[in-house]
């Protein structure tokens, strides 16, 4: 057993996210685990940009409202205790409702090797996050 060392909080690299986010790695596996887990916060309208994961990402919520989007226009809304699954490969974003922070737990696997784990993609726009939403409730 060990009791891992609790790494300091990061902002969010303008490269990666709309608005302002703070990142806290949870855990950042080392071979022969692959596990990542990172409690991501993000300031009201904050948002990721488009990407995609080699192996797929899960976000589970931990607080506030949590916007998902594919590029088929599907924008979910989430809530604290759901947990939504984007499969390998999908063109996705995530981020806060526009009247509220958000926090959700991102969890993926990196491959091990010199690959990219995730392939980071161009902005949402405005219409693309305020598109309609489906209420998960």
């Amino acid at each position: 057993m060990e009791l891992l060392k609790q790494q300091a909080t990061t902002k969010g690299p303008a490269d990666w996210f709309t608005g302002d986010v703070w990142m806290d790695v949870i855990y950042a596996g080392e071979e022969p685990s692959r596990m990542r887990a990172t409690l991501v916060r993000f300031a009201p309208g904050a948002r990721t940009k488009w990407h995609r994961h080699v192996l797929g990402q899960t976000l589970h919520v931990v607080s506030g409202i949590a916007l998902i989007g594919t590029r088929d226009g599907t924008v979910i809304e989430t809530h604290p205790g759901e947990t939504v699954t984007c499969p390998t490969g999908e063109e996705h974003w995530h981020g806060a409702a526009p009247d509220r922070f958000m926090e959700h737990i991102a969890m993926f696997e990196g491959r091990g090797d010199s690959t990219p784990e995730m392939e980071w993609l161009e902005l949402v726009t405005d219409d693309q996050y305020n598109g309609p939403r489906i209420n998960t409730r």
